[in-house]
């Protein structure tokens, strides 16, 4: 066959299911979206949405970027809804649906790229490796340890996020813990619990949390009705695993890491950006993506007066480049962020989203919905199933949207794969944090999930 023959066969193949599913369809409901769940272009999106996540699950295996088949999955999806709303003269309306996620997504990104930027000039200016040698300095027993990195991974979760949280403490317990093989695997399976823990905390913590705080669900301060829940959440398996733990002590280390010129200036840089954010959304009722905008432009500014001073001082340790940094973005993560999205907003778009929402919110109920939405956590990646939750947009009271944040934000501590955080700490500490021996402690982690669900439904009793 030649060339053009080849091309032709390809188009064919291409082009034919979309000739199939350009056949007019009737609107259920005139003045809502078309429902596509009964249609063969709905069937095709649900399975390039399933053979897509299949392909992020099995990532490791196969060593395909997760951000890859979701991206193509959400491009592919939107143009089958593009055919079936074409058919029917509605084009006008999907304009309008794919525009307001692009900016759902668009402040989302932004807020994104300003936090990991920080995150990423802090990680330069050595501020975590001075935390690591300042820890590992520490003449404290394997117990005591297992405790002090988990405390310090659910304080870190609501300022850096999680999953920074979980890269950055387990660095440390891979130092802490050379040669003793148990210490690395219960410290690592505690800091996923707590850096989950902690996220819930506040909007910065975890991309859930994050979505709910944009979406104007709940308020910056009422995230913190859920310090106790979660607080709980990490204690009740801690106590459980402090027994899994070994006795001793590690032995003394001699590495000494300072922090560069400005470390402390940038953390504090950092705080005055979140406090930004938070002032642009509760007083002036913008978007926080733009208080964070702000926020790096303090971090610009910064890195320019330290760029005269190590040039006045022929000194090129001291200065630093912002826009290194903002290179240096996990950019697998943000696109894959956006593929997840379009795809689940597509799939909301084809109605199905809004029989999951009847079946769960109408016939189960708001707290068992919530509850079971953060247990399918556990199998599926936590923000898929908020950004459904917000995209059905339930008609639910504050005590109940603090519920589906606690559950989305904690529920995927049950097992590894879970969450970023533990996926990530995967990587990073192989042939130690792995998923058997996550699983090993699934019990006390899910005793953790229920005791902190029962916490929030007795102490914001009066919210629900």
């Amino acid at each position: 066959m030649s060339r053009f023959g080849r091309l032709s066969l390809l188009a064919a193949l291409v082009l034919a299911p979309l000739i199939v599913f350009s056949v007019p369809l009737q609107a259920r409901e005139p003045a809502a979206h078309l429902d596509l769940t009964r249609h063969p272009v709905g069937y095709l999106a649900l399975l390039i949405f399933f053979v897509a996540y299949g392909f992020v699950v099995v990532e490791e295996v196969i060593q395909l970027r997760k951000s890859k088949p979701v991206m193509l999955a959400a491009g592919l999806i939107w143009a089958l809804l593009g055919v079936a709303y074409s058919a029917n003269d509605r084009s006008a309306e999907l304009e309008a649906a794919a525009k307001h996620v692009i900016l759902d997504y668009g402040e989302l990104m932004l807020f994104l790229v300003v936090a990991i930027t920080y995150v990423n000039t802090m990680q330069e200016r050595r501020v975590f490796a001075a935390l690591r040698a300042q820890l590992v300095s520490m003449r404290l027993s394997y117990r005591r340890l297992f405790w002090l990195v988990g405390g310090l991974a659910f304080v870190f979760g609501p300022i850096i996020d999680n999953l920074t949280t979980a890269l950055v403490m387990g660095a440390v317990v891979v130092a802490l813990g050379v040669g003793n093989y148990q210490f690395i695997v219960m410290g690592c399976i505690i800091i996923v619990v707590a850096a989950n823990a902690g996220g819930v905390i506040s909007p910065f913590g975890d991309i859930t949390s994050l979505m709910v705080w944009q979406k104007g669900k709940l308020e910056f301060f009422e995230f913190f009705h859920l310090f106790l829940p979660a607080l709980v959440n990490f204690v009740v398996p801690a106590a459980f695993m402090h027994f899994g733990v070994p006795r001793g002590m590690p032995e003394p280390a001699s590495e000494t890491r300072r922090l560069k010129y400005g470390g402390a200036v940038v953390i504090a840089l950092f705080a005055a950006t979140i406090a930004t954010a938070v002032s642009f959304k509760s007083l002036f009722s913008l978007p926080p993506a733009l208080g964070m905008m702000l926020g790096l432009g303090y971090l610009q500014m910064y890195s320019y007066v330290l760029q005269r001073i190590g040039r006045r001082r022929d000194d090129q340790d001291m200065a630093f480049d912002s826009f290194r940094e903002i290179r240096r973005l996990e950019w697998d993560t943000l696109l894959f962020f956006f593929g997840v999205i379009f795809a689940v907003a597509g799939l909301g778009v084809a109605g199905y989203l809004a029989q999951l929402s009847g079946y769960l919110y109408g016939d189960l109920g708001p707290t068992v919905a919530n509850i079971a939405i953060g247990v399918l956590g556990a199998a599926f990646d936590n923000i898929p199933l908020m950004f459904a939750v917000l995209t059905m947009n339930p008609d639910m009271s504050s005590g109940q949207w603090m519920l589906v944040t606690l559950s989305t934000g904690v529920g995927g501590s049950l097992v590894s794969i879970g969450t970023a955080a533990g996926v990530a700490l995967m990587g990073l500490v192989r042939n130690h944090y792995t998923f058997l021996n996550h699983l090993r402690w699934a019990w006390a982690i899910a005793l953790g999930y229920v005791a902190s669900i029962l916490t929030h439904l007795w102490i914001n009793a009066a919210l629900m």
